[in-house]
């Protein structure tokens, strides 16, 4: 076994982001709706009647630079889950309100998978050292 402190921290950091992202993803789809779709009805619920560009700009830290937030949003609008204005604002029905909360209700489910067998200390402890390897670099 190699010495844990020679480890490559980014490596595993890619690692367990992009292990930790395919879950969530597939989980979410699983449950009715993308992680894009998913963040788009959230932030509609926040303040309804932005526009796609609007949205686009609020969610950057939430989605990946692949997800083609204009395709989401007109499948959402195929599934009534949201609707637009002759402005071109999009507004949330109450389906969408509805499928939102649903997924959002087993959001604690994933979380507990994500967690399971880790100590509270011991990941409290991980994202400790995490923020203070960010704060190293930055």
């Amino acid at each position: 076994m190699n010495d844990p402190v020679l480890e490559p921290a980014a490596y595993w950091t890619g690692e367990a982001h992009r292990a930790l992202i395919a879950f969530t993803r597939s989980r979410e789809a699983a449950l009715g709706l993308t992680h894009p779709q998913l963040c788009l009805l959230g932030a509609l619920l926040e303040q309804d009647g932005r526009t796609i560009g609007e949205l686009g700009r609020a969610l950057r830290p939430h989605i990946a630079t692949t997800d083609d937030l204009p395709a989401e949003a007109e499948a959402l609008l195929d599934d009534g889950y949201i609707r637009v204005d002759a402005s071109g604002r999009l507004w949330a029905t109450a389906a969408g309100r509805e499928a939102c909360a649903g997924v959002r209700r087993h959001l604690p489910e994933i979380t507990e998978r994500i967690h399971r067998g880790i100590a509270d200390a011991d990941y409290d402890a991980a994202l400790a050292v995490l923020q203070q390897m960010i704060r190293n670099v930055t």
